[in-house]
This record gives C-alpha cells, structure tokens and sequence, in this order.
C-alpha cells in the first residue's frame, strides 16, 4: 500500500500555490487559454524538455531559464492556442514580452517565470489578446484554481488531467499535485504534452532534478499515441518549502519516499494522456519482463505500445499476438525468441518461442469489454504481457488504440 492518499486540488493543493485559466481570446472557440501557476515564494525548480531540434520558443526561454547551480522559479506561464514553434525571431520575441508583461503584473524578476504554449505549430501567440488577458488572469488567481488552470490549457484533449496526493514526513504534511494535457503528437522523448507539478517539500535543487528526470522516465517517456513527438513538450516541477519540513538533501528514506511521489503524480498524467488519446477508445498497458536491464524492458514495452499494426488490432478486437511478437523483436534488444512469452490479459498466447491454444472469441470479447463501438469509455485498461527472459529487468509502457477518429481528427486539424 503507498505511503501517500490521494486527495482534491490538483496543482493547488500543495501550500503556497495559486493558479487561474481564464479565456483570453487565444483560441478560436472562446474556451479557457491562458493559464498561470504562481508559488507565493521562490520555489526550487527542474525541468524536461522535448529532445526534437525543432523547439518552440517557450521550450528554448525557459531552458536558458532553468540553467546554473539553483534554479528557482516563481511561476508558470501558460497559454493554448498557439504553439509558437517555427515562429523564428517574431516568436521568441513574443515569448519575451509574455514573461516580462506578467512578471510586471506580478511584480516578481522575470527570471522566475517559466513559458509553456501548445496548439498550432507554426501559428505566433496571440501577443495582443495574451497581454489583455493578464490583469484578468492575475486577478483570478486563487488557491482552488487548479481546475481552471487544467482547463486552460487543454487542446484537442477530451478531458481535463489533474491529480494531487498527501504523505506524512515525520510530524508533518506533503502535498504534491499536477495538471497536464496531451491528446495526439504522443510519442517518448517527450511525448506532446505539457505536464506542471507542485510540491511543498524543501529538497535540493540538484536533486529534485534528478528526481524529475528519473519519473519521466517512467511516466511521460513511456507513453504513445501516435509516433510522433512535438515542438513543445514540457514538464516542470516546482518545490516551494512550504509544508516546512526538514531539507531533503541527500539520498535517504525521505528522498525516496518523495521521488516515489514525483513518479506516482507522473504516471497518473502519463496514462491519463494515454487513455485520452486522439479517436482512442481504451488505454492500453505494455508490461515487459525478464530483459537484460529494465533499459531494455522499457524501450520493448515502448515498441510495442507504438505499434500501429499492434493498435489497430485493439481497436479492431483482434487478438492478434503476432504483432505483438514481431514489435518485441524489432525493438533493438538482444533476446532469445526461444523464451518469448506473450499474454493479453488472462489469456496465455504464447509461451517459450512457441504458440498456444487459446479462446480466439473470448480473448476477442475482453477486447471488446474495454470499449463500446461508438462511445469513448476511458476507464478500461487492454493489458498486454511479455516476457522475454529470465533477467530482471522489467519496464511498463502505455499507449491507446488506433481508430478511424485519429486520422479525421488530424485531418481536420488546421482546416
């Protein structure tokens, strides 16, 4: 049982954070797009940014931002809508002045404030509309703002992603919460999505980054829709001191107890992402066990969870083991096929290299229990087994299927 219970409030729930969402003009349907999270305080703050050579301007600012021996941050400044990415020096300028004008607002450095955009790749902010909305946004701001902020900075996202748990350190209260959206241009490395993370543990900055970097790793770099990765991908994750315990500075029992918070936080919006993958109708689950290295597990539970040929026989109820055998062996990790091992929920496909007999129309209808033709039933997990050895490492990786939706919804997009 985990040492922390999951409570209300969202990025807000930890001490000394406010947020607000408001609708600033940004996106087209009149919908919440500009988002602010604010720490009463400096908080210590990390980062993980897309590994693309395409970046939008936000990505670059708030990189620069994050550099040097502590780095501290005050807000988070968020805007949907408009990506501005491949928007050259007009979009790094625009990045500028959004930082600076709510850093007035604020009356806080603006090197304090980190940038995140989403929407449109090659569409500059909405520079005019996005100052306007200041004032409004900074007067919004409350410490039950974290659903709005959730909803401000959603795209073609169904849902809303927010989670926050508490744990006891010793005589005193963590809390920790986060909001993200992410729907299609999924794929590790990071996938397209932005993810925000609050806390009020004291720990030390070179840590909390550690920490960070380790729980992407398991979360938002194991997560697919689609193959590809965006121009914008953000997580950051800001540790504001305010629950007052005791500094975490070391690894120890405390530190671990708090990554393994961080890492819990990241994978509920990594799978919530999943789940609510552009025309998906269920979240699918990739285990692998038995690798040379849970390095390994990972990037063949990665591979198969990408799969499109692997997707499309979800989405089509075909228990189709094939597939996912062939994208085990193509994942680039040395294995024996003599030892593959595949299950798809209760249901031994193959075992030892070799094939098994098994209930084709029932392991059909468990496919079809996760979801509903027609309808979008996101509280289902298709769950996918393999081993490929007797080694000990093991990696989990989560994806959806592949529908017809997808593709209208992206080719659709823009028009």
């Amino acid at each position: 049982m985990a040492d922390w219970k999951i409570i209300s409030g969202g990025v807000t729930a930890a001490q000394g954070f406010r947020a607000a969402g408001i609708a600033a003009g940004l996106k087209p349907s009149g919908a919440k797009d500009l988002a602010a999270i604010v720490s009463d305080v400096d908080a210590i703050a990390a980062g993980v940014f897309t590994t693309t050579q395409v970046r939008a301007a936000c990505v670059d600012y708030s990189h620069q931002k994050l550099q040097g021996k502590a780095p501290r941050a005050r807000a988070i400044l968020c805007n949907a809508g408009q990506a501005n990415a491949a928007t050259g020096e007009a979009g790094w300028a625009d990045a500028v002045e959004s930082a600076e004008q709510f850093g007035q607002a604020m009356a806080i450095p603006v090197d304090r404030i980190l940038l995140a955009s989403t929407g449109v790749i090659g569409q500059r902010i909405k520079i005019k509309e996005f100052i306007d909305g200041i004032p409004t946004l900074v007067s919004s701001l409350s410490e039950d703002g974290g659903a709005d902020a959730a909803q401000a900075i959603i795209t073609t996202d169904l849902v809303t992603k927010e989670i926050a748990i508490e744990a006891q350190f010793g005589d005193r209260t963590v809390r920790m919460g986060g909001t993200s959206k992410g729907s299609g241009m999924i794929h590790p490395n990071m996938a397209t999505m932005l993810g925000f993370v609050t806390c009020d543990a004291a720990v030390s900055s070179g840590l909390w980054q550690e920490m960070l970097s380790r729980a992407a790793d398991k979360s938002f770099n194991q997560i697919t829709v689609d193959g590809d990765t965006s121009t914008n991908d953000t997580l950051y994750a800001l540790a504001n001191g305010q629950s007052r315990t005791p500094a975490i500075t070391s690894p120890g029992p405390d530190a671990d107890k708090l990554e393994a918070m961080l890492t819990f936080v990241c994978q509920h919006l990594a799978k919530a992402i999943a789940r609510d993958g552009e025309g998906a109708t269920c979240l699918v689950e990739v285990e692998v066990t038995g690798a040379d290295s849970d390095d390994d597990a990972r990037k063949v539970a990665r591979t198969i969870a990408g799969s499109s040929l692997v997707k499309s026989a979800i989405f089509g109820r075909d228990p189709n083991w094939g597939r996912i055998a062939a994208a085990a062996g193509r994942a680039g990790v040395r294995f024996s096929q003599d030892t593959l091992a595949v299950t798809l929920g209760e249901f031994a496909l193959m075992k030892n290299g070799q094939p098994l007999e098994f209930d084709r129309d029932a392991a059909s209808k468990y496919l079809k229990a996760t979801a509903e033709d027609g309808e979008y039933l996101k509280t289902d997990t298709v769950k996918i087994g393999v081993s490929v050895g007797i080694g000990s490492g093991s990696g989990i990786a989560w994806g959806c299927d592949l529908s017809y939706d997808y593709v209208r919804i992206n080719a659709e997009y823009t028009t």
